[in-house]
């Protein structure tokens, strides 16, 4: 992909990841001060959607990534840190290492992130919240969604259940067709030892996420849980 291409595409995603909204040539032109003419951006969008990197949904004639545009997206990603004061709350809330604490950190990363997050303290003793973050989510604003997710959060123990012991340790993202959580679904996921515990932690969204924010809020969180 040319740089021009890669300007474009890597525009259209993070306004999406934004405004969930449909994005058009002249609003990207307008909005992001490109050098570029809106003919010129169509022209791009066109070789871009055909090639599978963005797609048009019905009701608009805008365009929206795709899930080949995300995973392009990833291998990309740029390093964020937390802020001075997330991190000093997140340390001070884990002063303890224990399921309370826990408890306290996932609602923290909830209202953080903006998406369900779930903690595994062992295998089989499961925490989530943050559900209410997802169904808010205008991907899922529609009935047959919220049946989706509601049937998503139903079976989060049986899907943690099997993927638990193949799951590599460490912060990874898992999207579409490749999230056991769901094809609609992104998560950004860690396996930690903590003595002789194994857990998992989880933010799980849409596949328009914050990819930056929530790799670094688990990577962050990783680092304290596995802080000697």
């Amino acid at each position: 992909m040319d740089k021009r291409k890669e300007l474009i595409l890597k525009t259209i995603i993070k306004e999406y990841i934004k405004t969930a909204a449909p994005i058009g040539s002249e609003g990207l032109v307008e909005k992001y001060n490109l050098d570029i003419s809106s003919a010129t951006v169509r022209n791009e969008m066109a070789d871009l959607e055909e090639a599978g990197f963005i797609a048009q949904p019905h009701t608009s004639a805008g365009r929206i990534p795709t899930e080949k545009a995300y995973n392009f997206y990833l291998e990309n990603l740029s390093e964020k840190k937390l802020s001075d004061s997330e991190e000093k709350i997140f340390k001070e809330v884990l002063i303890k290492k224990e399921e309370i604490n826990f408890k306290q950190a996932a609602k923290l990363m909830a209202k953080i992130s903006g998406n369900a997050i779930f903690w595994a303290f062992h295998k089989h003793n499961l925490y989530y919240t943050g559900v209410s973050n997802l169904l808010h989510q205008p991907e899922f604003s529609q009935a047959d969604m919220v049946y989706d997710i509601s049937g998503l959060i139903d079976r989060l123990d049986e899907i943690i259940s099997q993927i638990f012991n193949d799951l590599k340790f460490g912060p990874q993202i898992m999207l579409g067709s490749k999230n056991p959580f769901g094809v609609y679904c992104s998560v950004v996921i860690s396996k930690y030892r903590l003595g002789d515990d194994i857990g998992l932690i989880g933010v799980l969204g849409p596949m328009r996420m914050n990819y930056e924010k929530n790799l670094a809020l688990v990577k962050f969180i990783n680092d304290i849980l596995n802080e000697k």
